[in-house]
């Protein structure tokens, strides 16, 4: 069974709000059991998925990982929106991979950011914002860098420090964001309050941002894809 599986059936229990003796009840297993495909220590049958698929009224796709979307519906470029400030060129160029991974990209910063607006913490949204600006340097970088006609003036970090200072750099960012987000403080400011804490549930991001959402579960199951390949 799929790594995903333990964690989707947890999380669907879990949404539904019941305990995991009610869900066992009506999934018509023992509580032991399902628990123990909830940590992923036994593996289930067939008949189990497409019971705790018709249970939580997803499709068996979603909860085996397939897709990000509960429907079942796989995601394709055109059916995902455009940001409504993403502009610049819409051509494909002939592929529709970099149309797919931009507009992932833009509408899930979109939610990102509403999400961080929430928060109502300034400290927070400017770690979060300069560690996206070192990403999208050192990738733009790199690539500006691959034809040596380019003017190298355009940048003033050296070239044989850029790299190292921007991964320093993004490694602390990551770690304030994160003391931050727990209620620390960084640079004299206070960190996110409990009660501006944003609750997030996929259901919810659903209902929030009904343009937007498909889009950012579908890159959290890319990502999670590329953590596992390492």
């Amino acid at each position: 069974m799929v790594s995903s599986f333990p964690r989707l059936l947890t999380l669907l229990r879990k949404e539904r709000g019941i305990s995991q003796k009610e869900a066992a009840a009506e999934l018509q297993v023992s509580q032991a059991l399902l628990s123990h495909y909830e940590k992923g220590i036994r593996q289930c049958g067939l008949d189990f998925v497409v019971r705790a698929a018709d249970f939580y009224g997803v499709s068996c796709d979603y909860l085996l990982g397939r897709t990000a979307d509960k429907s079942g519906a796989m995601i394709a470029v055109d059916d995902i929106p455009d940001s409504e400030h993403a502009g610049g060129d819409q051509k494909m160029r002939g592929s529709v991979l970099p149309v797919l991974n931009k507009k992932l990209l833009f509408n899930s910063i979109n939610v990102l950011f509403d999400l961080l607006q929430r928060c109502n913490n300034k400290e927070l949204t400017t770690e979060v914002s300069d560690y996206l600006t070192l990403a999208v340097y050192v990738m733009f970088r790199n690539l500006y860098a691959a034809n040596p006609k380019n003017p190298a003036a355009l940048f003033s970090a050296p070239e044989y420090l850029y790299r190292a200072d921007a991964a320093g750099n993004m490694v602390r960012l990551a770690a304030q964001v994160e003391h931050l987000s727990k209620g620390g403080k960084v640079n004299g400011e206070e960190g996110l309050s409990p009660e501006n804490a944003p609750v997030i549930l996929p259901d919810a991001l659903q209902k929030e941002y009904p343009m937007f959402a498909s889009s950012l579960l579908n890159l959290l199951r890319k990502a999670e894809g590329l953590l596992e390949d390492e």
